[in-house]
């Protein structure tokens, strides 16, 4: 199902996010949607590390043949890697259109570079449903198939991933109404807050599982 997901909903997906981005830019930015939520230091769903840190060290120095001065260390440096990666508070999300098909929801979900840097993301987001005090409403989504790639993002540009599920009416799955979405962008803890009004959504049963995509290009890249 997921694998038909992407195949047959990424052009309807990249629609409804041009849609949600053409508003979010007439609004002129900023506002709820791109609020980082004040969270815990264990966040639900925030999003696995999608790349490994690297930090340079400084090399051993054999011993010369007289007496030496000692010479201090330099602290280490973050990869470039790591210094360009996109932090939470320099993004923006919003929900874009969904895209119901084959009994499935389907929506978008979009970040938007707001800093005056060029930053990069990589792989998958983190994602929660949440109710009105923060509590989350079932299980952290899982991630579908993909190959994640780096996607650079120059101000005020955008990249996306999809979330998906079983329309619950058809599954049958037990539901809950969210409050919220919280979207944690890759490598980052702190979570973007975005509020949900698309209805119910499954948290356990048949088919209740939520499913993610990795992130790609977006609208205004």
């Amino acid at each position: 199902m997921v694998n038909t997901y992407r195949s047959v909903h990424r052009a309807a997906l990249l629609a409804g996010a041009a849609a949600a981005l053409s508003l979010l830019t007439a609004c002129g930015g900023g506002g709820g949607a791109g609020e980082a939520a004040t969270a815990p230091s264990t966040l639900p769903g925030t999003a696995a590390p999608a790349t490994s840190g690297v930090t340079s060290a400084t090399p051993s120095v054999p011993p010369s043949a007289g007496p030496t001065s000692p010479t201090p260390s330099s602290p280490p440096t973050a990869s470039p890697a790591a210094s360009a990666r996109c932090h939470t508070s320099e993004l923006e999300a919003v929900l874009g259109r969904n895209d119901p098909g084959a009994g499935q929801e389907n929506f978008p979900v979009i970040l938007t570079n707001t800093s005056s840097r060029t930053c990069t993301i990589h792989g998958y987001p983190g994602a929660a449903f949440v109710d009105a005090a923060g509590k989350q409403l079932g299980p952290d989504p899982q991630r579908s198939p993909g190959t994640p790639t780096t996607v650079r993002l120059a101000p005020g540009h955008s990249a996306w991933s999809g979330i998906t599920f079983a329309n619950p009416k058809i599954s049958g799955a037990r539901t809950a109404n969210p409050d919220a979405l919280l979207v944690t962008p890759p490598d980052e803890r702190e979570p973007l807050k975005v509020s949900w009004s698309a209805g119910e959504v499954p948290i356990s049963g048949n088919e209740s599982t939520v499913f993610l995509t990795v992130f790609d290009q977006g609208p205004g890249a």
